[in-house]
């Protein structure tokens, strides 16, 4: 536990400033936290599940996971920072990723990003305004036979050309 920490002196850890995100998604990661083995080593599973719950991983919930985990802020942090599946900005509902690896550059996936901000009015890291989408562009996917390659949540969608994004955006 953190030295001085609400979790360290009564037992029960202090809940930061909760107000934008449901207190029924903390209490569901409380419980993951509570099933695990042991804390230690369980950081990035944690944070994967937070992510899982909130959909990004704002300042309240890094702190509520540092207090449960035993954990400096700044170490949360520094992982949340440092791998880039994670996120500290909310996705919209259908979060477009596309890859920009060489294969995928080399076959047009600019593009491909240029032909999603013009039909969007969104630049890359952005949300639309009805929540709807966002785009944020991967280092490589590792699917370079099916380059440019995009993924919009779950699915996949490979050789994409700029003249493709339209239907892809009427899909959902």
């Amino acid at each position: 536990m953190q030295s001085g920490s609400t979790c360290q002196l009564t037992g029960e850890c202090r809940l930061p400033d909760r107000a934008t995100l449901p207190a029924t998604l903390y209490k569901e990661l409380e419980e993951f936290i509570a099933q695990l083995p042991t804390k230690e080593g369980h950081l990035v599973t944690v944070l994967h599940k937070a992510q899982s719950l909130f959909g990004y991983l704002p300042k309240e919930v890094q702190q509520f996971v540092a207090d449960y985990m035993g954990v400096s802020l700044a170490k949360v942090y520094g992982v949340v920072s440092f791998y880039t599946f994670f996120t500290m900005v909310p996705k919209g509902k259908y979060p477009i990723s596309i890859c920009m690896g060489t294969a995928c550059f080399v076959k047009g996936a600019e593009k491909v990003v240029e032909a999603f901000k013009e039909a969007l009015g969104v630049e890359v890291g952005e949300v639309t305004q009805d929540g709807k989408f966002s785009i944020d562009c991967l280092r490589c996917v590792g699917a370079c036979a099916l380059a440019p390659i995009l993924t919009v949540g779950e699915k996949v969608y490979a050789h994409v050309t700029p003249d493709q994004v339209k239907n892809i955006i009427a899909e959902y």
